[in-house]
């Protein structure tokens, strides 16, 4: 049954309230703005290293040997990445060979959602009111119901165990001759369920074992509960997950029978590893697609700061209508659209500035269309000033006597 709390807000304290986001907009413009002129930079500083890296990238066709000649050089192979090493989770004993073992805790738990609706009312006040619906699920931790809304759903919350998620992981994962860095080995993620049913030796926490009836073990989770297949508030899922030995295609620069990143002379720098086989050319190709990706993500941030930095400044404008809604609403509409005007200016200029700052060219050309856009929309404006007074009508003449 949904929870419903209405708070009340006066005129006045939303007048103050619109006031004091005006630094709160100013900072995220400035927010925005950063990020934008940064991530240009990012992005053709990353993009000059992924060509420098290209151009003396070569293959290593047989990784199974260290070859001196290939020492301290960009290369891109292919192999079988592997390891001797027997992994084991100490918690409940399980082990395996394996790069990697994975666990992963859930809480079977209440969880509370909200809904908030705000209504405007005559005299500039402002109504909020928050729906509290109750629902259990499967979390990643334990929740607090002590500080839930509705008393009825407080302290309704209990666990029968608490399992921190956990990754063991090889230290000495190899590609032939060549062993592989940390920061490579973290870059093999693909998993796969790690059968714990049945292992003899697998054990589990001495407080849960006081209890047997309530710890089940089922192809690969563990379960602490009554019943695996209905649980209850409390109930803990623990899934076990690997990843195994397999095929792996690199590239970074080789120094002695390891691997080091590749540092362009513009500080970024580039080792990656991708599983299964992939050309030189392939790989290459999918680093420049993810540095436009992310560029185009960040810029999307960067405007969405620098727009609501221009609309948290311009909101008491609105506010301050507020005595009358509809007049608010209008006043609204045309806020939003003077933001809009505002942050694709802005934004065109900051990145304009950017690429002016490290690829000049385009920067020009993108400053010559934010002119051209100020200048649109100033002829826009004035277009559609006020209408120029009629002429007063000619008088009819006398007739001639």
């Amino acid at each position: 049954m949904a929870y419903t709390v209405k708070t009340t807000t006066s005129y006045g304290k939303r007048v103050g309230n619109s006031f004091k986001k005006i630094l709160t907009g100013f900072l995220l413009l400035i927010a925005g703005t950063v990020l934008l002129f940064w991530n240009e930079g990012r992005t053709v500083k990353t993009t000059r290293m992924l060509k420098h890296a290209q151009k003396e990238c070569v293959h290593l066709p047989d990784p199974s040997a260290v070859d001196p000649a290939f020492d301290g050089k960009m290369v891109h192979l292919n192999g079988f990445a592997t390891t001797d090493e027997i992994l084991t989770d100490s918690y409940f004993g399980v082990y395996t060979n394996a790069v990697k073992i994975i666990r992963e805790a859930e809480y079977y738990q209440w969880v509370e959602h909200s809904h908030t609706e705000t209504r405007d009312k005559i005299g500039g006040g402002q109504e909020e009111i928050t729906t509290y619906t109750y629902s259990k699920e499967w979390v990643g931790s334990p929740v607090n119901s002590d500080s839930f809304e509705d008393p009825d759903y407080r302290g309704r919350n209990s666990v029968k165990a608490n399992v921190e998620d956990n990754t063991v992981t090889a230290q000495n994962v190899t590609v032939g001759a060549y062993k592989l860095t940390p920061g490579l080995v973290a870059q093999m993620n693909n998993e796969v369920p790690f059968e714990i049913e049945g292992v003899e030796d697998f054990e589990i926490n001495k407080i849960v074992a006081q209890d047997p009836e309530n710890y089940h073990v089922k192809s690969n989770v563990a379960y602490i509960g009554k019943n695996i297949s209905v649980p209850e508030i409390g109930d803990v899922r623990i899934t076990f997950t690997k990843v195994m030995p397999a095929d792996v295609s690199i590239l970074s620069r080789i120094v002695g029978n390891t691997f080091e990143p590749f540092v362009d002379k513009n500080g970024y720098s580039l080792s990656t590893l991708k599983e299964g086989t992939e050309s030189m050319e392939a790989m290459f190709q999918g680093e420049h697609s993810a540095n436009k990706m992310t560029a185009w993500l960040l810029r999307l941030l960067g405007i969405i700061l620098v727009y609501s930095g221009f609309k948290s400044m311009f909101e008491f404008l609105v506010t301050l209508l507020k005595v009358l809604p509809f007049l608010a609403s209008i006043m609204n509409l045309g806020v939003s659209l003077v933001c809009g005007v505002l942050t694709f200016v802005w934004c065109l200029v900051v990145i304009a500035l950017g690429w002016i700052w490290y690829r000049p060219l385009l920067g020009i050309l993108l400053l010559a269309l934010a002119a051209a856009a100020i200048w649109y929309f100033s002829k826009k404006g004035k277009e559609k000033g006020p209408a120029p007074e009629a002429a007063p009508a000619e008088q009819p003449k006398a007739p001639e006597q």
